[in-house]
């Protein structure tokens, strides 16, 4: 075997190109009405519309993606835009995506994928942008999960949890969209704008008293929960899943050419995941993918994948393992408000950190692995279904 840094590397790596959004909306064009308009949301955003405008040259297109991801398209207006914590920007993109489907003649054609949440914050009611951003930095610390996260963000937003369809009304829409969502549960993804809402405005404040969330969030938040009536009915859309994490793991396991795949894909709290995987892990090569959660108790820098890296490589120690090289990374090359794309950890890993203990009290996964020399380094593939990992052991 090659080094085994360098052979999870080419693993996660398959994971990465098994998302190929180009591909992937390639895949899904064949029924597609010709549009009168494409929309293009998200942090594969960029080449989903690349591979529609190849089939569907001189159409509108409208393209809103993260900044890392943004860069000029022909035939394409590219909006750029703050994630994960919403900003001006991405206001902005969200008007001008309501403007263009107020004014489109015909079939819309949407192209969803993660990070489309918060790259169009269109604040419902008297809420303000201020306002979104200020739950978005209370949801991203609460330990909740990206399907709660996204039923609370429904209830605020303009836009998400079918609201696209009822600006695009009365015209079709057909919606191409790329998972990051694990399960992909379709009114999850980006907060499911071409697909109705996870939950009612009931739910979601019981999940903010459940986490301890209500009494931080704003007045004019809390109010706007309490006096929230029951929406009208969505106009009906046809929604196609082009990708997923379940894919790029599959793909991660045929590039292993054996390898053992962890079924029940990994979510929850860090270190209840490292556990989990550390008990399932074999002699061998082992794949998985999910999307972890941490509850943020410090101030430090870092991301759930870069926990999560370190949070193995303490529970591989505790078993006595020698020999193993271990990969967490999210598949969109940017985890947590970090340019890491996760970590890179074995066996000499925790001996080059002085004060680990201390750093992970702090939240400070990044200054740990880039003490140790084991950050993850990928830039913004442009693409995004989730978290993936891989882990070689010998001994």
């Amino acid at each position: 075997m090659q080094n085994p840094r360098d052979e999870v590397q080419r693993i996660f790596g398959a994971g990465v190109a098994a998302a190929d959004p180009f591909a992937a909306v390639q895949s899904g064009l064949d029924d597609v009405p010709v549009p009168a308009l494409i929309v293009a949301v998200g942090k594969a955003a960029r080449l989903m519309a690349k591979a529609a405008l190849a089939r569907f040259a001189g159409v509108q297109c409208l393209v809103v993606t993260n900044y890392e991801n943004a860069a000029d398209l022909a035939g394409a207006a590219v909006m750029a835009a703050g994630h994960p914590v919403p900003d001006q920007n991405g206001a902005d993109a969200a008007q001008a995506v309501i403007a263009a489907l107020h004014a489109a003649e015909g079939p819309v054609l949407a192209l969803i994928s993660g990070g489309g949440s918060a790259l169009l914050p269109a604040p419902a009611g008297n809420l303000t942008l201020a306002d979104k951003a200020r739950v978005n930095d209370l949801l991203l610390g609460s330990g909740l999960d990206i399907v709660a996260m996204n039923l609370i963000r429904q209830q605020l937003s303009d836009l998400k949890g079918g609201g696209f369809l009822r600006h695009a009304a009365p015209q079709p829409v057909t919606a191409l969209i790329l998972s990051d969502v694990i399960g992909d549960d379709l009114s999850a993804i980006a907060s499911g704008p071409t697909v109705g809402p996870i939950g009612t405005v009931l739910d979601a404040v019981s999940l903010l008293q459940e986490a301890g969330l209500w009494a931080e969030l704003p007045i004019v938040v809390r109010t706007h929960l309490q006096t929230a009536g029951a929406p009208d009915p969505l106009p009906e859309a046809k929604n196609l899943l082009v990708g997923s994490n379940e894919k790029s793991v599959t793909a991660m396991k045929a590039a292993a050419g054996k390898a053992h795949v962890i079924a029940t894909p990994i979510e929850g709290d860090v270190a209840q995941a490292a556990r989990l995987i550390c008990d399932q892990a074999v002699i061998g090569t082992t794949v998985w993918g999910g999307e972890t959660t941490v509850v943020l108790r410090g101030n430090g820098r870092g991301g759930r994948n870069q926990e999560l890296a370190l949070r193995i490589a303490l529970e591989a120690a505790r078993r006595g393992w020698t020999r193993w090289t271990c990969l967490q990374g999210g598949s969109d090359g940017r985890d947590g408000p970090t340019d890491a794309a996760g970590g890179l950890v074995d066996q000499d890993t925790l001996g080059k950190i002085g004060d680990l203990d201390g750093l992970l009290a702090n939240n400070d996964s990044y200054a740990a692995l880039k003490e140790a020399g084991d950050l993850l380094m990928t830039d913004a593939t442009g693409t995004n279904v989730a978290d993936l990992g891989v882990m070689i052991r010998t001994g």
